[in-house]
Protein backbone atom coordinates (compact mmCIF):
# COMPACT_ATOMS: atom_id res chain seq x y z
CA UNK A 1 0.00 0.00 0.00
CA UNK A 2 1.45 3.39 -1.03
CA UNK A 3 2.05 5.96 1.62
CA UNK A 4 3.24 9.54 1.63
CA UNK A 5 5.50 11.11 4.19
CA UNK A 6 5.28 14.88 4.44
CA UNK A 7 8.18 16.86 5.86
CA UNK A 8 7.99 20.57 6.47
CA UNK A 9 10.22 23.55 5.87
CA UNK A 10 12.42 24.42 8.84
CA UNK A 11 15.06 27.14 9.22
CA UNK A 12 14.93 28.09 5.50
CA UNK A 13 15.87 24.57 4.47
CA UNK A 14 13.35 22.97 2.13
CA UNK A 15 12.67 19.44 3.31
CA UNK A 16 10.99 17.31 0.68
CA UNK A 17 7.52 15.87 0.65
CA UNK A 18 8.65 12.21 0.45
CA UNK A 19 6.17 9.86 -1.21
CA UNK A 20 7.26 6.25 -0.96
CA UNK A 21 5.56 3.51 -2.96
CA UNK A 22 5.74 -0.25 -2.58
CA UNK A 23 7.51 -0.98 -5.85
CA UNK A 24 8.61 0.59 -9.11
CA UNK A 25 5.34 -0.17 -10.92
CA UNK A 26 3.31 1.65 -8.28
CA UNK A 27 5.83 4.51 -8.34
CA UNK A 28 5.50 4.85 -12.13
CA UNK A 29 1.71 4.93 -11.93
CA UNK A 30 1.68 7.50 -9.13
CA UNK A 31 4.32 9.72 -10.76
CA UNK A 32 2.54 9.75 -14.13
CA UNK A 33 -0.78 10.67 -12.53
CA UNK A 34 0.82 13.37 -10.37
CA UNK A 35 2.57 14.96 -13.35
CA UNK A 36 -0.59 14.91 -15.47
CA UNK A 37 -2.59 16.46 -12.62
CA UNK A 38 -0.01 19.17 -11.96
CA UNK A 39 0.28 20.06 -15.66
CA UNK A 40 -3.50 20.41 -15.89
CA UNK A 41 -3.74 22.55 -12.78
CA UNK A 42 -0.94 24.87 -13.92
CA UNK A 43 -2.60 25.31 -17.32
CA UNK A 44 -5.87 26.15 -15.58
CA UNK A 45 -4.09 28.70 -13.39
CA UNK A 46 -1.77 30.33 -15.92
CA UNK A 47 -2.79 29.24 -19.41
CA UNK A 48 0.29 27.10 -20.05
CA UNK A 49 2.80 24.81 -18.36
CA UNK A 50 6.57 25.07 -18.77
CA UNK A 51 7.75 21.53 -18.09
CA UNK A 52 11.42 20.44 -17.88
CA UNK A 53 11.98 16.71 -18.31
CA UNK A 54 14.78 14.42 -17.18
CA UNK A 55 16.66 11.71 -19.02
CA UNK A 56 17.72 8.40 -17.52
CA UNK A 57 16.16 5.03 -16.84
CA UNK A 58 13.83 5.95 -13.97
CA UNK A 59 11.70 8.57 -15.83
CA UNK A 60 11.36 6.52 -19.05
CA UNK A 61 8.47 4.27 -17.90
CA UNK A 62 6.78 7.35 -16.41
CA UNK A 63 6.80 8.99 -19.85
CA UNK A 64 5.51 5.79 -21.42
CA UNK A 65 2.63 5.79 -18.94
CA UNK A 66 1.90 9.47 -19.61
CA UNK A 67 1.62 8.70 -23.32
CA UNK A 68 -1.10 6.09 -22.81
CA UNK A 69 -4.45 7.40 -23.97
CA UNK A 70 -6.28 7.37 -20.63
CA UNK A 71 -3.73 9.82 -19.17
CA UNK A 72 -2.60 11.60 -22.33
CA UNK A 73 -6.14 12.78 -23.05
CA UNK A 74 -6.42 14.42 -19.62
CA UNK A 75 -3.67 16.90 -20.55
CA UNK A 76 -4.09 19.76 -23.03
CA UNK A 77 -0.72 19.24 -24.69
CA UNK A 78 -1.20 22.26 -26.96
CA UNK A 79 -0.54 24.44 -23.90
CA UNK A 80 2.56 22.59 -22.70
CA UNK A 81 6.08 23.83 -23.44
CA UNK A 82 8.66 21.07 -22.99
CA UNK A 83 12.27 21.75 -22.00
CA UNK A 84 15.09 19.47 -20.88
CA UNK A 85 17.01 19.55 -17.62
CA UNK A 86 20.15 18.35 -19.36
CA UNK A 87 21.52 16.80 -22.52
CA UNK A 88 24.46 14.68 -23.58
CA UNK A 89 26.55 16.09 -26.42
CA UNK A 90 25.43 13.52 -28.99
CA UNK A 91 23.26 13.84 -32.12
CA UNK A 92 19.51 14.20 -31.44
CA UNK A 93 18.82 10.79 -33.03
CA UNK A 94 21.44 9.02 -30.89
CA UNK A 95 20.17 6.45 -28.41
CA UNK A 96 22.11 8.29 -25.67
CA UNK A 97 20.22 11.54 -26.34
CA UNK A 98 17.73 12.58 -23.68
CA UNK A 99 15.73 14.38 -26.37
CA UNK A 100 15.58 11.21 -28.46
CA UNK A 101 14.35 9.12 -25.54
CA UNK A 102 11.63 11.57 -24.50
CA UNK A 103 10.49 12.19 -28.07
CA UNK A 104 10.35 8.48 -28.86
CA UNK A 105 8.31 7.36 -25.86
CA UNK A 106 6.20 10.46 -25.12
CA UNK A 107 6.23 13.49 -27.39
CA UNK A 108 5.72 11.57 -30.63
CA UNK A 109 2.61 10.01 -29.08
CA UNK A 110 0.77 13.10 -27.81
CA UNK A 111 -0.65 16.12 -29.70
CA UNK A 112 2.01 18.61 -28.65
CA UNK A 113 2.84 21.58 -30.89
CA UNK A 114 6.29 21.03 -32.39
CA UNK A 115 7.29 24.66 -31.80
CA UNK A 116 6.61 24.10 -28.09
CA UNK A 117 9.33 21.43 -27.93
CA UNK A 118 12.58 23.14 -26.95
CA UNK A 119 15.54 20.79 -27.16
CA UNK A 120 19.10 21.71 -26.19
CA UNK A 121 20.96 22.04 -29.50
CA UNK A 122 24.19 20.46 -28.32
CA UNK A 123 25.49 20.18 -31.87
CA UNK A 124 26.37 23.88 -31.56
CA UNK A 125 29.01 23.04 -28.95
CA UNK A 126 28.73 23.11 -25.19
CA UNK A 127 29.29 26.82 -24.59
CA UNK A 128 27.12 28.10 -27.44
CA UNK A 129 24.29 25.65 -26.82
CA UNK A 130 24.24 26.59 -23.12
CA UNK A 131 24.09 30.28 -23.99
CA UNK A 132 21.32 29.78 -26.54
CA UNK A 133 19.30 27.58 -24.23
CA UNK A 134 19.37 30.21 -21.52
CA UNK A 135 17.86 32.60 -24.08
CA UNK A 136 15.21 30.06 -25.04
CA UNK A 137 14.25 29.57 -21.38
CA UNK A 138 13.70 33.32 -21.12
CA UNK A 139 12.98 35.10 -17.86
CA UNK A 140 9.98 33.09 -16.72
CA UNK A 141 10.65 30.32 -14.21
CA UNK A 142 9.92 26.76 -15.15
CA UNK A 143 6.65 25.47 -13.74
CA UNK A 144 7.67 21.86 -13.17
CA UNK A 145 11.17 20.40 -13.16
CA UNK A 146 11.37 16.62 -13.18
CA UNK A 147 14.70 15.22 -12.00
CA UNK A 148 16.32 11.89 -11.30
CA UNK A 149 19.23 11.06 -9.02
CA UNK A 150 22.37 9.11 -9.83
CA UNK A 151 23.99 6.75 -7.36
CA UNK A 152 26.70 9.40 -6.83
CA UNK A 153 24.10 12.01 -5.82
CA UNK A 154 24.10 13.89 -9.12
CA UNK A 155 20.96 15.29 -10.69
CA UNK A 156 20.43 16.57 -14.22
CA UNK A 157 24.08 16.77 -15.37
CA UNK A 158 25.22 18.41 -12.14
CA UNK A 159 27.82 16.12 -10.61
CA UNK A 160 29.48 16.26 -7.17
CA UNK A 161 32.67 17.65 -8.73
CA UNK A 162 30.95 20.11 -11.08
CA UNK A 163 32.80 23.35 -10.25
CA UNK A 164 29.94 25.63 -11.36
CA UNK A 165 27.29 24.36 -8.93
CA UNK A 166 27.01 27.77 -7.25
CA UNK A 167 26.81 29.75 -10.49
CA UNK A 168 24.06 32.26 -11.21
CA UNK A 169 24.08 31.20 -14.87
CA UNK A 170 20.90 29.44 -15.89
CA UNK A 171 22.45 26.84 -18.21
CA UNK A 172 26.03 25.54 -18.03
CA UNK A 173 28.41 23.14 -19.77
CA UNK A 174 29.39 20.23 -17.52
CA UNK A 175 31.50 17.08 -17.66
CA UNK A 176 30.29 13.62 -16.67
CA UNK A 177 32.59 11.04 -15.05
CA UNK A 178 31.12 8.49 -17.49
CA UNK A 179 30.55 8.73 -21.27
CA UNK A 180 29.20 10.72 -22.95
CA UNK A 181 31.46 13.07 -21.02
CA UNK A 182 30.37 16.41 -22.48
CA UNK A 183 27.00 17.60 -21.19
CA UNK A 184 24.85 20.74 -21.01
CA UNK A 185 22.65 21.23 -17.96
CA UNK A 186 20.31 23.72 -16.38
CA UNK A 187 21.92 24.99 -13.20
CA UNK A 188 20.90 24.66 -9.58
CA UNK A 189 19.92 28.32 -9.72
CA UNK A 190 17.48 27.58 -12.56
CA UNK A 191 16.12 24.47 -10.85
CA UNK A 192 15.58 26.33 -7.58
CA UNK A 193 13.61 29.08 -9.33
CA UNK A 194 11.03 26.54 -10.50
CA UNK A 195 7.53 26.55 -9.11
CA UNK A 196 7.62 22.81 -8.41
CA UNK A 197 10.42 20.25 -8.43
CA UNK A 198 9.90 16.49 -8.46
CA UNK A 199 12.77 14.02 -7.97
CA UNK A 200 12.22 10.40 -9.01
CA UNK A 201 14.38 7.76 -7.31
CA UNK A 202 14.09 4.00 -7.57
CA UNK A 203 16.16 0.89 -6.87
CA UNK A 204 18.31 -0.49 -4.08
CA UNK A 205 21.44 0.97 -5.66
CA UNK A 206 20.17 4.46 -4.78
CA UNK A 207 19.24 3.72 -1.16
CA UNK A 208 22.50 4.65 0.57
CA UNK A 209 22.97 7.85 -1.41
CA UNK A 210 19.38 8.95 -0.94
CA UNK A 211 19.78 8.52 2.82
CA UNK A 212 22.96 10.61 2.66
CA UNK A 213 21.11 13.32 0.74
CA UNK A 214 18.36 13.31 3.36
CA UNK A 215 20.91 13.57 6.17
CA UNK A 216 22.62 16.55 4.51
CA UNK A 217 19.27 18.32 4.23
CA UNK A 218 18.35 17.51 7.83
CA UNK A 219 21.55 19.07 9.20
CA UNK A 220 21.56 21.95 6.70
CA UNK A 221 24.94 21.07 5.21
CA UNK A 222 24.14 20.21 1.62
CA UNK A 223 27.07 19.31 -0.62
CA UNK A 224 25.67 16.68 -2.98
CA UNK A 225 23.84 18.20 -5.96
CA UNK A 226 20.51 16.48 -5.20
CA UNK A 227 20.64 17.80 -1.61
CA UNK A 228 21.14 21.29 -3.02
CA UNK A 229 17.87 21.13 -4.92
CA UNK A 230 16.05 23.65 -2.73
CA UNK A 231 13.29 25.39 -4.69
CA UNK A 232 12.42 28.82 -3.33
CA UNK A 233 8.74 27.94 -3.67
CA UNK A 234 9.19 25.17 -1.09
CA UNK A 235 7.43 22.70 -3.40
CA UNK A 236 9.85 19.78 -3.51
CA UNK A 237 8.68 16.21 -3.99
CA UNK A 238 10.71 13.03 -3.78
CA UNK A 239 8.86 10.10 -5.31
CA UNK A 240 10.58 6.82 -4.42
CA UNK A 241 9.98 3.12 -4.32
CA UNK A 242 10.49 1.13 -1.13
CA UNK A 243 13.85 -0.19 -2.33
CA UNK A 244 15.32 3.31 -2.69
CA UNK A 245 13.75 4.56 0.54
CA UNK A 246 14.77 1.66 2.76
CA UNK A 247 17.53 3.62 4.55
CA UNK A 248 15.60 6.85 4.96
CA UNK A 249 14.78 7.88 8.50
CA UNK A 250 11.03 8.21 8.61
CA UNK A 251 9.08 10.29 11.12
CA UNK A 252 6.77 8.44 13.46
CA UNK A 253 3.06 8.65 12.69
Amino acid sequence: MAHALVLHQVMNVVKPDIRCYDNEDVLVEAAAHLIAERITRLIEEGGECRLALAGGNTPRPVYQRLAQSDLATTVDWTHVHVFWGDERCVPPDDNASNYHMVYSVLLSRVPIIESNVHRIEVERGQGESARRYAEILGNEPLDIVLLGMGDDGHTASLFPDTPELATDERVIPTASPVPPVERVSISLAEINEAREVCVLVSGTDKAQRLAEVQQQIEVGKQTLPTARVQPHSGLLFWLTDAAAARQLSMPNH
